[in-house]
């Protein structure tokens, strides 16, 4: 067996170095009070949203320059075409990681911290928007203290949350599994109206949820207690104690809109590790070997081939049926656990594994 390190809550961090996310509940919390669209001009400004407490920040202009915290926020703001605006970010993409057609530009956006942006170094990027993924972690010790907003302001820099992502672990979050992922398209309504980009939000919702609604209704006629079980194994994060993900994570909703049943969806956190005897009480109908984006299609065959060769190796896990009958996704981590307009793919890819009869991959 290849040694493997984990380092509980840092280990659900680092796999998010490629696009890292978290979950948080609710489906409209710290709505946005909006106006009109247009592509990075005046209309429908200003605007307010919300943060994780329900604080309010109130931006008066299309930001000029902006700086992400992670590959999560990046890609959203590639695919609503803010991407020129963007001067620097943390975590960023790993290659291979962003849809072809935004790589290129997402290859060119300065990386200011491989993994949280130095405090200073956020205050003093000249950025006038920070788009952040993470809200407080506490957990980090100093590499999670960010900047107060005292900080930000004197700076000139407006705080932005995707609340998707950073309002998980919060007192005010849902208590509830995540079933949808209507907090990800007010998210993604939400950096539309702050960025000018609001026409765009909308296209880029309405195919999400014309995607979704094609696999809900599929498979509605599926009673919620005959869909298939299914176990996201977190390869990345370690083989010696398995990282389930968990009912508050945007992981339990793509799972559960694609008509399957999250067998760790009980637990309330987005990442929680867990043993491998609790996988096995669960024995799950199906495995998704969720993996890292390595950079190639040959390198991510290879780690899903590791995946599986663990589990096919390992003893504690050799006798669950899914491993007995090869029920294997190969699906990566980031397009599962991120928020992004990418989810909704990632929903249909596994209906149509888990549910071949009645959803179809592809368009």
């Amino acid at each position: 067996m290849r040694p493997r390190v984990f380092c509980g809550i840092a280990a659900a961090i680092a796999l998010f170095a490629t696009a890292c996310g978290s979950g948080g509940g609710g489906s409209s919390a710290g709505a946005d009070r909006t106006g009109g669209a247009g592509q990075a001009t005046a209309a429908g400004f200003p605007v307010q949203v919300a943060d994780c407490q329900g604080r309010e920040t109130t931006v008066k202009q299309a930001p000029k320059r902006i700086v992400t915290s992670n590959a999560a926020s990046l890609e959203m703001l590639l695919q609503l075409g803010a991407g020129d605006r963007v001067v620097g970010t943390g975590f960023p993409p790993g290659k291979g990681s962003l849809p072809a057609a935004l790589a290129e530009q997402g290859a060119k956006v300065p990386v200011l911290g491989d993994k949280v942006i130095a405090k200073e170094k956020l205050l003093g990027s000249g950025a006038d928007l920070y788009v952040d993924t993470f809200g407080a972690m506490p957990m980090m010790g100093a590499a999670g203290a960010g900047p107060s907003e005292e900080e930000f302001a004197a700076a000139g820099i407006q705080h932005v949350m995707l609340l998707s992502t950073a309002c998980a672990g919060t007192p005010k979050a849902a208590k509830a599994p995540r079933t949808d992922l209507a907090e990800v398209e007010n998210d993604i309504r939400r950096l539309g109206a702050v960025t000018g980009t609001a026409a765009r939000a909308e296209e880029l919702v309405a195919g999400m949820e014309r995607q979704i609604g094609e696999v809900r209704t599929a498979v509605a006629a599926v009673p919620a207690e005959q869909r298939p079980s299914y176990f996201f194994f977190d390869f990345d994060a370690g083989t010696k104690q398995p990282m389930s993900v968990c009912g508050r994570q945007v992981a339990n909703a793509v799972i559960t809109l694609a008509g399957a049943r999250n067998v760790f969806a009980d637990c309330d956190a987005d990442f929680k590790p867990v043993s491998w005897e609790d996988v096995v009480a669960k024995n799950p109908d199906w495995i998704q070997l969720a993996v890292r984006n390595r950079g190639s299609e040959e390198e991510n065959r290879k780690a899903f081939a590791d995946a599986e060769a663990f589990l096919r190796g390992f003893p504690a896990t050799q006798g669950l049926k899914a491993v007995q009958d090869g029920r294997f996704l190969r699906i990566g981590s980031e397009v599962t656990t991120i928020a992004g307009v990418r989810n909704a793919d990632t929903v249909r890819q596994i209906a149509a594994t888990v549910h071949p009869t009645l959803v179809k991959n592809g368009q």
